[in-house]
């Protein structure tokens, strides 16, 4: 889990667009020694998700290096869990390990496959659009995230929705939570509107927890659990 003295890059102020906002929040962009690039001042900060599902890779043979082929997950609002913004807002520590929280005490919130084959059904791979709990909190449902048709990451929040190119990636810092299979935890991301986006320029992916492939250990699919921080900008 990360600890209470990860550092934040403080940048141009970026207030949520709620009444009910209480401090600035900032996106953390310090996975280690190299640092996301924040975005550009004149954006504003839409949303703040929790990102939970899974990583999706493919492995060539036994003792090959898992490629990956893309994600799935549920996405909740956590925007009014950031410390300062409610009355039930989190304290800093609780704020750096909410990821890891939810991983460690939750089922992924997909439809996976019940075949004994990893990965969640091609059809209906999403559960119900309803609030996750974690730590007794209620966060609701805020959209879902995929790989398109044409292998783009897709975050559909209804209203808005955003197709990705990935900008610049920073590994995640070596206390972050490895997940309940002990894989590791995946970058942290910068991504970048493709130009066909409604709402939604920048999407950062920080606060990783798990998702790290498996090894290898014979030719096929293989899938692992994550969640992260999904912060949206537009």
């Amino acid at each position: 889990m990360l600890a209470n003295s990860l550092l934040f890059l403080a940048s141009a102020t970026l207030a949520l667009a709620s009444p009910c906002v209480r401090s600035s929040p900032v996106l953390p962009v310090n996975g280690g020694a190299k640092e996301l690039a924040t975005p550009p001042s004149n954006l504003t900060l839409k949303h703040i998700a929790l990102g939970f599902g899974i990583q999706n890779y493919t492995c060539a043979s036994a003792g090959a290096t898992a490629t990956a082929t893309g994600a799935l997950a549920m996405l909740y609002d956590i925007a009014h869990l950031y410390p300062g913004q409610s009355r039930i807002a989190l304290d800093n520590a609780d704020w750096l390990t909410l990821t890891a929280d939810a991983l460690d005490s939750q089922a992924v919130p997909l439809n996976l496959k019940t075949d004994g084959e990893p990965g969640a059904d091609p059809v209906n791979p999403f559960t119900a659009s309803t609030a996750l709990t974690v730590n007794g909190l209620d966060l609701p449902f805020l959209g879902h995230h995929y790989f398109n048709a044409a292998g783009v990451p897709t975050f559909d929040l209804g209203s808005q929705i955003f197709f990705g190119t990935k900008l610049d990636s920073v590994a995640a810092p070596s206390s972050a939570y490895s997940g309940p299979d002990g894989t590791g935890a995946v970058a942290w991301l910068q991504l970048g509107d493709t130009g066909a986006s409604v709402g939604i320029s920048y999407v950062y992916r920080v606060l990783t927890a798990g998702g790290n492939a498996h090894t290898c250990t014979e030719a096929g699919n293989d899938s692992t659990s994550y969640t992260a921080q999904y912060w949206y900008y537009g």
